[in-house]
């Protein structure tokens, strides 16, 4: 995926069954998830795009993307942020992550919310900022979005 994607060709990658994980790229608990699930991953399911990127611009508003707290999945079935995107994100990964997705999923959204809201406020101080946003190895490269 070198070439900056358009609407259509994003369209295009959903329907053929591919999620969209948009992250903050200097976050290093954003990075570290976003290595978790290149690691289980096999079948290549997942895209990535940071928050900061072209592919952000067409697809998440202005105001969502100055915020940079929210993780947003964008699926063929809809967009999903914070803590459905991760239930959405457990779900589609091998072995006992759906199990862990479906029990997140019983906790009531404003609780689960709550609980990711928490961690988004701390996160930088906890996990640390990156001066720039992650890069993918050259394996890796056919799984990011610019």
């Amino acid at each position: 995926m070198s070439a900056a994607p358009d609407r259509t060709s994003i369209d295009q990658l959903t329907a053929q069954g591919k999620s969209i994980v948009f992250f903050d790229g200097v976050c290093g608990l954003c990075n570290t998830t976003v290595d978790f699930i290149l690691q289980r991953d096999h079948d290549h399911r997942f895209l990535f795009a940071p928050l900061q990127g072209e592919t952000a611009r067409l697809e998440i508003s202005e105001a969502e993307r100055q915020r940079l707290d929210t993780l947003v999945l964008q699926t063929a079935s809809g967009v999903y942020r914070r803590s459905a995107a991760v239930v959405r994100i457990a779900w589609g990964l091998p072995g006992a992550w759906p199990v862990l997705g479906w029990l997140l999923w019983f906790v009531p959204l404003p609780l689960r919310d709550l609980g990711y809201r928490i961690v988004s406020r701390y996160r930088l101080s906890w996990f640390g900022q990156k001066e720039t946003c992650r890069l993918p190895t050259p394996e890796e490269r056919e799984q990011f979005l610019p």
